[in-house]
């Protein structure tokens, strides 16, 4: 195993003998099976220039959330197109 600290190796027997259980219902998980799918095809390539600050902010924000930061711009565009990212001065 990779370098793991006692807790984590405790939990990590724990799943492996089956002692978790999923708390998402078959529609949820359908549903986040297909919203994998939508974003994760991704056929075209797109070069963009951003100011330094902002490409900065958006490292720090994909950290945050433990993802890349190019997944975060994708994510961030897609949720605009699709009308779920509203902005909240106009709510």
């Amino acid at each position: 195993m990779e370098n793991i600290d006692i807790v984590e190796a405790e939990i990590l027997k724990s799943f492996e003998k089956g002692e978790f259980q999923s708390v998402v219902s078959k529609i949820e998980l359908e549903k986040f099976k297909a919203a994998a799918r939508a974003t994760a095809i991704k056929d075209q390539r797109v070069n963009i220039r951003l100011s330094l600050g902002d490409l900065k902010d958006i490292q720090v924000r994909a950290l945050e959330e433990g993802i890349p930061y190019e997944t975060l711009i994708a994510s961030v565009l897609h949720k605009y197109v699709t009308g779920k990212l509203v902005d909240v001065n106009e709510v």
